[in-house]
C-alpha cells in the first residue's frame, strides 16, 4: 500500500475519525441506558450487554482501522468486513418485536450510522486501489 498517498491517507483519516465518533455515540448509548436504569425504567440484559459492549468494539475498531492505514491489508479487510456486518447484524436484531424498547432500537441506528459511513469509505476508490484484490 502507498502509505504516502493523500488520497488514500485522507480517506483512512476520515475513517478514523467516522469510528470515534461511533465511539462517542456509543458510550452516550451506555450513558443513557444507566440512566433509563437509574431513573425506574427497566432495561433488560440485552441493552445492558449490548450497551457496555459497542464501546470496546469501537475501540478495537479504530485500532484496525490505524494498523490498515499503515499498510495493514489483514486490517483493512476486517474493517472492510465488520463494518457492513456490524449493521446489518445490530439494526437487524433491534426489529425483532420485543428485543428492546424503541428508544434503544432508534439509538442504536444513529450509532451505526458513522460505521455504515466507514464501510462506504472502505469500498471507495481510494482504498480499493490501496488494497487492490489478490488473484
Amino acid at each position: 500500500m502507498e502509505s504516502n498517498n493523500p488520497r488514500t491517507q485522507g480517506a483512512f483519516d476520515t475513517a478514523k475519525n467516522s469510528i470515534k465518533v461511533y465511539g462517542a455515540l456509543s458510550a452516550i448509548a451506555l450513558l443513557a441506558v444507566i440512566v433509563v436504569s437509574s431513573s425506574g425504567h427497566i432495561v433488560n440484559t440485552f441493552m445492558w450487554v449490548r450497551a457496555a459492549l459497542l464501546p470496546a468494539v469501537a475501540v478495537l475498531i479504530y485500532r484496525m482501522t490505524v494498523s490498515a492505514s499503515r499498510g495493514s491489508r489483514r486490517a483493512f479487510e476486517r474493517v472492510n468486513a465488520l463494518t457492513v456486518i456490524m449493521p446489518i447484524a445490530i439494526i437487524g436484531v433491534d426489529l425483532i418485536p420485543g428485543i428492546c424498547p424503541l428508544w434503544y432500537a432508534v439509538t442504536q441506528v444513529v450509532c451505526m450510522l458513522p460505521v455504515i459511513r466507514v464501510a462506504i469509505i472502505t469500498r471507495g476508490s481510494a482504498l480499493r486501489a490501496a488494497f487492490p484484490k489478490r488473484r
